[in-house]
C-alpha cells in the first residue's frame, strides 16, 4: 500500500512504524468495559452492544488524558487515539461511534479494522468457532465496499498469505482452548 497512489504520501516508513507500535492499544477502552459484558460467555443484548460501543470513546479519552499530562500531542498517542476511536467506522457509513465513511475515517483506523476483523475471525469466541483462513479471506473480501476501504481490501487479498503467517507464528499454543472472554467480544463479528 505504500506505493499506491491513495496512501503512498500517508505511509512513510515512519508512519508505519507508528502503526504498528500503535495498533495494539485499539481496543484499550475495552478495560472500561463492565466484566458482565466483557466476559459474557455468549453473544450481546442490543442494550450489552450499546455499551460494548463505548470502549472506541473510552479509548480515545483515556489516550488523549495520557497526551494532556504529558503536556504536548506525541506522535504515537496521535495515531493510537485515531485508531483506538475510528477502528469500528465502517467504510459505507454504518460503523461506529460517529458513523464516519469512506475517506473520513483515518487510514490507521481502516487499516486496523480491517486486520481486527481477520483476528476475530480467526479466533475462536465463545458464541463461535475459529473460521479458517480462507473463510476469513472470502468474507473480508464479500465486505469490500461495504465494511472496508475497497483499496484496503485488494491490499490485503494480495498479502492475505502474510496474514495466515503472522497468525500462525504469534499465535498461542493453547488458543483454541482458552476461558471463555480472554479476549472479549469481538463488536464487528
Amino acid at each position: 500500500m505504500q506505493q499506491h497512489p491513495r496512501f503512498a504520501s500517508y505511509l512513510s516508513d515512519a508512519q508505519i512504524e507508528l502503526l504498528f507500535k500503535s495498533a495494539p492499544l485499539h481496543d484499550i477502552g475495552k478495560v472500561g468495559i463492565p466484566d458482565r459484558i466483557l466476559l459474557k460467555p455468549d453473544r450481546l443484548t442490543p442494550e450489552e452492544m450499546e455499551v460494548m460501543k463505548t470502549h472506541t470513546t473510552i479509548g480515545r479519552d483515556t489516550i488523549e488524558a495520557a497526551e494532556q499530562r504529558l503536556g504536548h500531542p506525541v506522535p504515537f498517542l496521535v495515531c493510537a487515539k485515531e485508531i483506538a476511536y475510528s477502528h469500528q467506522e465502517k467504510w459505507d457509513g454504518s460503523g461506529y461511534p460517529q458513523g464516519l465513511a469512506g475517506d473520513a475515517i483515518p487510514i490507521a483506523a481502516r487499516l486496523m479494522a480491517l486486520a481486527d476483523v481477520y483476528d476475530a475471525l480467526i479466533s475462536r469466541r465463545v458464541y463461535k468457532p475459529a473460521f479458517p483462513h480462507e473463510q476469513a479471506v472470502r468474507m473480508i473480501e464479500a465486505g469490500s465496499g461495504s465494511h472496508f476501504d475497497p483499496d484496503v481490501v485488494a491490499a490485503f487479498s494480495q498479502v492475505q498469505g502474510a496474514f495466515q503467517a503472522i497468525a500462525l507464528e504469534f499465535a498461542d499454543p493453547d488458543e483454541h482452548d482458552l476461558p471463555a472472554g480472554k479476549y472479549g467480544h469481538a463488536s464487528s463479528v
